[in-house]
């Protein structure tokens, strides 16, 4: 059971390696992802006890100083997050439709995260940084109501840091679009 995640955002791929080393040295914590994604970024996402992860990020951090671009640290993941990083889940049916857009990879990990809590939705994807010029979008399906409110959620905490692009509910999406989506 992966009880905390934190990633590092790097916008130089040599950085990134290095950061990535660097957490990887400092904390007991184990790779989740560590990649370089578009355009020209690197990012790190490591899991492990609350404490080695805070001080992976930390150490990653301070070896990316000014290529960090974002980071965060989870200390209560939802089991749902990492799945649908991964590359996506199964959902038992569609939905209403709810999309968070990001300016970044960590921001759009916790924006997902607080969206899934929020309410009974199911995520569908947690598509990060590859072929979007370094944006990163989420998808997650339930009841109007619930996706209204988790996308809510999610869009507030991208929007507090400034990483916002854009957050859409579609209450009953064609059936066409579907097959695209999940």
């Amino acid at each position: 059971m992966i009880r905390a995640i934190g990633l590092v955002e790097f916008n130089s791929i040599a950085k990134g390696i290095e950061g990535a080393d660097a957490m990887l040295k400092t904390g007991q914590v184990e790779v989740i992802m560590s990649r370089p994604i578009c355009p020209g970024k690197y990012i790190t996402l490591v899991w492990g006890d609350v404490a080695a992860v805070e001080s992976a990020v930390q150490a990653g951090i301070a070896k990316g100083e000014s290529y960090v671009v974002d980071h965060f640290i989870l200390a209560n993941v939802h089991p749902a997050v990492i799945p649908a990083c991964a590359g996506g889940t199964t959902v038992s049916e569609m939905q209403s439709l709810g999309i968070i857009e990001t300016l970044s990879v960590a921001a759009m990990i916790v924006a997902a995260d607080a969206a899934v809590k929020a309410g009974e939705v199911e995520l569908i994807e947690i598509r990060l940084g590859m072929g979007l010029g370094g944006k990163s979008f989420t998808t997650l399906t339930g009841d109007v109501a619930a996706v209204k409110s988790a996308v809510e959620a999610g869009a507030a905490t991208a929007a507090a840091k400034g990483l916002l692009v854009q957050q859409v509910v579609i209450p009953s999406p064609h059936e066409s679009l579907i097959p695209s989506i999940i």
